[in-house]
């Protein structure tokens, strides 16, 4: 047992407590993924707007997050930020039902999104340099395994949750548990103690300025790393309106505006996207549990180039079978086998692209760096992640098969890109 990262407290807090927060964000994000829709009568640009601003919020201070999480306590930065947002959502909830009328629904779910994403930013730099510095080096893969195989778990049973809470509950209640869930999160956190060393000198802007400086050269000394960095800005350029965009939007227009579909008289529409991600968990909790028993590898970078194109080839089938399938009008049953296929094979992928790269920057970045670079590499990765939300729900007017083309084509060319950068090799 004490090999197993288990056997460390602070880990089991950080874990149960991120458990929690995780669950009560997963819910947040169904919800009004879907609300959005519903009160805006299927707008797809609008909901692509709100994506894009939370977007643009948290890579905005991602960097300040990245400074703080360097010089301060992370654990006390982390339960603080998770109180806020805790509190946001309950003030939120309050103001959503004095004010019933869907434009003030609208004005409040933006705001909302704006500053918790704000929180977000400063949040997720010292969550993501916390584990090198309560668990040994040789347990980080270990440790990241298990906190996919946590998110796989959400994904599988969080999500049939949200499902279910949002068509049985009014969205105010739905929020209600969200913010107590952050609260509870906030508690865990609180226990969380390790050996923090403050910094000597009193943070001001001119130091805040130098460090994001300096965490910008430090970078520039791994190559690799660089590589990889450069090829995830365009991943995810063009994986998130995949993500973000098209899944909810398939399901309020094609989904919810069929006659019938399969499953019907037991599955909503909604309900249908959880099923989607519960085949995500499930493949991706099976590929966490394996990496959690291997040994870390030395070098991962050119095999996470290859994992990257064969998730470009998943994309090209899928394209293909919505083309074939419903924008032919062939079956739209056949597609919903085929999009539940697509995500098992691209959950069991994911985690044996994320957890290595994840692995590799905790072990070879120095620790009193690592909130810096994490939040430049953040930026660097998510970067035109706002401009690809927007673009995604540009595209979605015109027509659901020109988003996934473009998308599709767009992350072959990438894939094909990294497979072949001998800096990746490196890593």
């Amino acid at each position: 047992m004490k090999n197993n990262v288990f056997s460390n407290r602070n880990y089991r807090l950080v874990f149960f407590g991120a458990l929690v927060s995780e669950l009560g964000a997963l819910l947040y994000s169904f919800a009004v993924s879907f609300y959005i829709l519903e009160i805006s009568g299927n707008s797809a640009f609008l909901q692509g707007l709100y994506l894009a601003l939370c977007g643009i919020a948290m890579l905005i201070f991602t960097p300040i997050g990245g400074v703080l999480g360097d010089r301060f306590n992370k654990a006390r930065i982390m339960f603080l930020c998770d109180y806020v947002k805790g509190g946001m959502i309950l003030l939120a909830t309050m103001l959503m039902l004095l004010m019933p009328g869907a434009k003030a629904h609208i004005w409040i779910l933006f705001i909302l999104g704006i500053l918790g994403n704000i929180v977000s930013g400063i949040f997720n730099p010292a969550a993501g340099a916390l584990l090198p510095h309560i668990v040994r080096e040789d347990q980080l893969q270990q440790a990241n395994a298990y906190f996919t195989m946590k998110g796989s778990l959400e994904s599988i049973l969080g999500v049939v949750l949200a499902g279910i809470l949002y068509a049985a509950l009014k969205i105010q209640t739905l929020f209600f548990f969200v913010s107590i869930s952050f609260i509870a999160s906030g508690v865990s956190e609180m226990l969380i103690r390790y050996e923090h060393k403050p910094a000597s000198e009193r943070l001001t802007l001119r130091l805040a300025v130098r460090d994001m400086g300096d965490g910008i050269r430090y970078l520039k000394t791994k190559r690799g790393l660089l590589a990889l960095l450069a090829g995830a800005l365009f991943i995810n350029f063009f994986a998130e309106p995949l993500m973000g965009n098209f899944t909810p939007y398939f399901i309020k227009t094609d989904l919810a505006g069929a006659p019938s579909y399969l499953f019907h008289k037991v599955l909503t529409p909604e309900l249908w996207s959880s099923v989607f991600n519960v085949c995500f968990g499930i493949s991706s909790l099976l590929g966490a549990a394996i990496l959690s028993a291997r040994a870390q590898e030395e070098k991962c970078g050119h095999k996470m180039a290859s994992r990257i194109c064969v998730f470009a080839g998943l994309l090209i089938l899928l394209t293909v079978g919505y083309w074939q399938f419903v924008d032919r009008g062939v079956s739209l049953n056949a597609f919903l086998i085929t999009l539940s296929l697509g995500y098992l094979a691209i959950g069991f992928l994911i985690s044996w692209i994320n957890i290595p790269f994840s692995t590799v920057m905790m072990r070879i970045v120095d620790k009193d760096k690592l909130s810096k670079v994490g939040s430049i590499s953040t930026l660097g990765s998510m970067g035109l992640t706002p401009i690809a939300s927007v673009l995604g729900g540009i595209l979605l007017e015109m027509s659901t098969l020109s988003l996934l083309v473009y998308c599709t084509l767009g992350f072959t060319v990438t894939g094909i890109l990294m497979l072949l950068s001998r800096s990746l090799r490196e890593l």
